[in-house]
């Protein structure tokens, strides 16, 4: 079986911790989301919550906790939408003329480069966690040593399918786009909707129905959910609102990633193979 991936893995993840800058601002920005904005809100929607009734026998989660889960999927995405600016860059310096007239099938490359942005949302995932837990983020709370370690097992399960998804997403962008501004710009038009047309930061409860609708079919609150279930449990109270999360509800939440994760890899592999550099 051929591997020809792993050279695009190792060079990716040797650009990673090579450049300095890049490797020490994907490490801190998950740690400054939740050291600034996670601990301001935190008491502010706390305070408020404080004052509606708990019910009875149901575990309340802080909203540090909770919008813990959103700022792990938060930070996957942005990271993994630009996973893919490495195709840009390799195709405005000609590198990737190069890569493609490699015997390297265009498979492998997407595939190195999808494996490489999974390694870095784990890298920032396990930092989130233990940077949280150090704050006093409440996941795991009660958990076994053999539940925690299922719990992380099914969040990084998680984490993997969604990265994948929007990494070879990001990819076929990138092999499109002829400039770094264009792309920034389609970037930010997939972030804001995808993050605040979600349950990331805040319940969506109160949202209009067409958005409450929309939010469903949101792979952001996919994977919201999915971590919840497994960091905080599947019966809690948090922000005045109750939640009981299922196993077909978590497996809905692995389908649908799994499914946006073939879709967008079915794009990449169609546009890699029409591409003519």
């Amino acid at each position: 079986m051929n591997f020809e991936f792993r050279a695009i893995y190792w060079r990716e993840m040797l650009k990673f911790f090579r450049f300095k800058s890049l490797l020490i601002s994907s490490l801190i920005q998950p740690v400054m989301w939740l050291a600034f904005f996670g601990l301001a809100m935190s008491d502010s929607f706390d305070q408020l919550t404080s004052l509606i009734p708990n019910i009875s026998g149901v575990p309340i989660v802080d909203y540090l906790s909770y919008m813990g889960a959103g700022i792990i999927a938060m930070d996957v995405l942005f990271t993994s939408l630009f996973g893919g600016t490495t195709l840009m860059f390799d195709k405005k310096f000609s590198l990737l003329k190069e890569t493609l007239a490699s015997p390297v099938p265009r498979s492998h490359i997407i595939l190195g480069i999808g494996l490489a942005g999974v390694t870095k949302a784990f890298i920032q995932t396990f930092i989130i966690i233990g940077f949280g837990k150090f704050i006093g983020m409440d996941f795991f709370k009660g958990y076994t040593l053999n539940e925690t370690f299922i719990a992380v097992t099914g969040i990084m399960l998680l984490v993997a399918i969604f990265s994948l998804g929007f990494l070879f997403l990001s990819g076929s962008i990138a092999i499109t786009i002829e400039n770094p501004e264009g792309m920034q710009s389609i970037f930010s038009l997939f972030s804001m909707p995808l993050l605040f047309v979600s349950n990331a930061l805040y319940p969506i409860d109160a949202f209009p129905a067409v958005l409450k609708f929309l939010s469903m079919f949101n792979p952001l609150t996919l994977l919201a959910n999915g971590i919840r279930y497994f960091a905080l449990g599947q019966n809690f109270s948090a922000m005045g609102n109750h939640y009981i999360y299922t196993t077909a509800d978590i497996g809905i939440s692995f389908l649908g990633l799994i499914f946006f994760a073939l879709a967008m890899l079915s794009a990449a592999m169609w546009r890699f193979n029409k591409v003519n550099i």
